[in-house]
């Protein structure tokens, strides 16, 4: 018994020479995935006018991506504990960046709905394979909360520099150019990553379970889907049974890996309060942000009239703000504690949402500028430290179910807060009172209103145009406000949850 543990001791000893290299291949996935998530909201006043999305069509092109890539993280996570963790994020990041050239050129709706739900699924095999090779390539606890920070503040830059190159590509080339700014990304992450990233796996995986990799897809996609359409559209059976059947999938997903000897996710690591709490944490949070995020760019560019790259640059106090705290976060972890940073980082977020409550369409810069600063704080301290706690509760062998789970939870948020609060703006937008004569369309999304009013007389224009923004700002703040409720909420479980936790 000695003798078989003796030799793993001495491996978490040692040091890659390489490992800081290995790291700077890593967070290029990252900034590969972050700056996909960020250009598509400046994307969307253009997508909407060239493909004539409607409502529902629009929030899917918007939702579709996280809704496959929550149902597939955890899948995905477990098959890079089997193949390796290198082998599946450089087959993952070959086919983002191929993927991402069909988004560009997508015709129709449905085409550009197809090709988010695609790049879900490659989106799926990376960030819990970075996660994981971070976990294996950093033993030191210091030096694995330094390389999450990195990895979190990469994350952060990515959604400025998406906003800022996307603004610039939008201003000079059509909406398609943005998603081909993955490209040069992509082709560096290959090239270096297959010299300097090493592979890792679990030397004991056992089988890949594809019954239990059904059942994730189909309980996630189905509850996710039973929300966005109760919150559209009310309970209708249809919604109702489809929800039941996500509900049920996720049921006997649970129950199947509690009798495997080799599942797909071991629901033991959930026993571990600090990694529950990470993970409830980080799914609350993202859930009430999402609003803000999906619908800023709109509301820049829609509203108070900003071209998309300068609407790009209003964003950029948020990622400045989160890479600052994602560097300092591990430090100050330690130095005060891990509930101190995750609840006061939350309550920052919360109490900066519930400022925006008060915008309208001639809000000024100062305001959301300071705002945004304070939101990139709050979320760099949080996230980067649960998503520390969650790599630091497992054992490295399972550093990609891990990974997956906080992934999920991440993406699932998402995919939930754009769906329930997306769904507020979209409900408040479509009841504001329009001209006589007013197509349909412009009910349907605030860029199909001043796209009609382009065909009407100036008067109607003027007031079709006043209404229709007046709407989307009060949805704006309703889903701001609701945001900033589930922020503060969120901050006080995470002060009782994360008691006594340490990094």
């Amino acid at each position: 018994m000695t003798s078989t543990l003796q030799p793993a001791t001495t491996t978490e000893a040692v040091k890659r020479p390489d490992r800081w290299l290995a790291l700077s291949v890593l967070v290029l996935a990252v900034l590969l995935v972050a700056v996909d998530a960020t250009v598509l909201g400046l994307a969307t006043p253009y997508i909407s006018e060239d493909l004539k999305p409607s409502g529902t069509q629009l929030l899917w092109i918007g939702d579709v991506y996280s809704f496959v890539i929550a149902g597939l993280l955890v899948s995905m996570g477990s098959l890079g504990d089997r193949v390796g963790r290198k082998r599946i994020l450089l087959l993952g990041a070959t086919a983002f960046g191929a993927i991402s050239v069909l988004n560009a050129y997508a015709t129709t709706p449905e085409m550009m709905m197809l090709a988010r739900a695609l790049l879900g699924v490659a989106g799926a095999t990376l960030m819990p394979a970075t996660l994981a090779l971070i976990r294996n390539l950093f033993h030191d606890p210091r030096e694995r909360s330094l390389a999450v920070g990195i990895w979190g503040a990469t994350a952060s830059a990515g959604t400025a520099i998406g906003p800022i190159a996307g603004g610039f590509l939008l201003e000079h080339f059509w909406w398609g150019s943005v998603f081909l700014i993955n490209l040069p990304v992509m082709a560096v992450l290959v090239l270096v990553g297959v010299r300097t990233l090493p592979e890792s796996r679990n030397p004991n995986p056992g089988p890949w379970d594809l019954i239990s990799v059904t059942l994730s897809l189909v309980g996630v996609i189905g509850v996710v889907y039973a929300v966005k359409e109760a919150a559209t559209h009310g309970f209708a059976w249809p919604t109702l049974g489809v929800g039941a059947l996500g509900a049920a999938a996720l049921t006997w997903f649970v129950r199947r890996q509690l009798t495997l000897a080799a599942p797909l996710l071991d629901m033991r690591l959930f026993r571990n309060r600090g990694f529950s709490a990470a993970v409830l944490a980080d799914l609350l949070t993202i859930l009430g942000l999402s609003g803000l995020v999906f619908f800023l760019s709109q509301y820049l560019q829609l509203v108070q009239g900003r071209g998309p790259l300068e609407a790009g640059l209003a964003e950029l106090p948020a990622a400045v703000g989160a890479v600052a705290a994602g560097l300092l976060a591990g430090r100050a972890a330690r130095r005060f504690s891990v509930r101190a940073v995750v609840a006061g980082g939350l309550a920052a977020v919360g109490a900066a949402l519930a400022t925006l409550t008060l915008i309208d369409e001639s809000t000024g810069y100062p305001l959301l500028g300071a705002a945004l600063l304070v939101v990139g704080v709050g979320a760099g301290f949080s996230f980067t430290v649960t998503s520390d706690v969650i790599l630091s509760s497992v054992p490295k062998e399972q550093a990609g179910a891990a990974g997956a789970v906080s992934e999920t939870a991440y993406e699932l948020g998402a995919a939930l807060g754009i769906a329930v609060l997306g769904s507020i703006v979209t409900g408040l937008y479509r009841g504001f009172t329009a001209p006589v004569g007013t197509p349909a369309g412009a009910h349907e999304s605030l860029g199909g209103a001043i796209e009609a009013a382009q065909r009407m007389s100036p008067s109607a224009a003027e007031q079709l145009l006043s209404s229709a923004r007046e709407a989307f700002v009060d949805g704006l703040s309703l889903a701001t406000g609701a945001g900033a409720a589930v922020l503060l909420a969120t901050a006080a479980a995470a002060w009782f949850l994360l008691r006594g936790q340490r990094l």
